[in-house]
């Protein structure tokens, strides 16, 4: 007696761009964080091209200055090292979104399933902890005793620029609570897909 095929509407279909399906308890909170994700994921992508192209312009005039005017704009070095610095906090956050970080997923992928599954959870929870202590928490703390450091060609403080670790700390975080709800509802694999594209690029 052969079975009917599952329909989209049915309770064993999977949602668009997950790895298997999921229980019908799990779907309303990760169609919720899917869609939360998302807006996080465009916010993202266009503040690193702003801040990318910030830089760009930043450095152009620095060696513009420098090489055709024989005067470097004195603001251009400090706005030039700290838009770096938010960049790259932006980006990595970022790049937790597709779960891009660096990972040997070797001896994980070895394990039966029951502990492909425990390993990718303590992995996305020793981030989540690491993030959080580091990042939320040791980013506020150096934000606030730098809070009244000026710079010298900058109208902001030091402080005030590195209120951008904790924020990227909170975005990781969130990313990494995502994939630990993915992984215990079957929408996402525990260890992050190969993907052919990305690894050409």
């Amino acid at each position: 007696m052969s079975t009917a095929p599952s329909h989209p509407g049915s309770d064993d279909a999977a949602p668009e761009g997950v790895s298997s399906p999921e229980p019908v308890r799990w779907r309303p909170l990760m169609a919720g964080m899917r869609r939360v994700r998302a807006v996080v994921d465009r916010v993202l992508a266009g503040l690193c091209i702003v801040i990318f192209t910030a830089l760009v312009i930043i450095v152009s005039w620095q060696v513009f200055t420098r090489e055709i005017g024989n005067y470097s704009a004195p603001w251009t070095e400090e706005a030039a090292r700290y838009t770096f610095v938010v960049l790259a906090l932006v980006a990595a956050a970022y790049v937790f979104s597709e779960r891009g970080h660096i990972a040997v997923e070797m001896l994980v992928e070895k394990l039966p399933e029951r502990g492909q599954l425990v390993m990718g959870l303590v992995i996305e929870a020793i981030v989540t902890a690491f993030t959080l202590f580091t990042f939320v928490w040791g980013g506020w703390r150096i934000s606030q005793n730098a809070w009244d450091q000026q710079l010298s060609t900058l109208p902001v403080s030091v402080g005030q620029i590195y209120l951008v670790m904790p924020l990227a700390g909170l975005l990781i975080t969130f990313y990494s609570v995502y994939y630990m709800l993915g992984i215990l509802s079957g929408a996402e694999r525990p260890t992050p897909e190969f993907d052919e594209n990305a690894e050409a690029i």
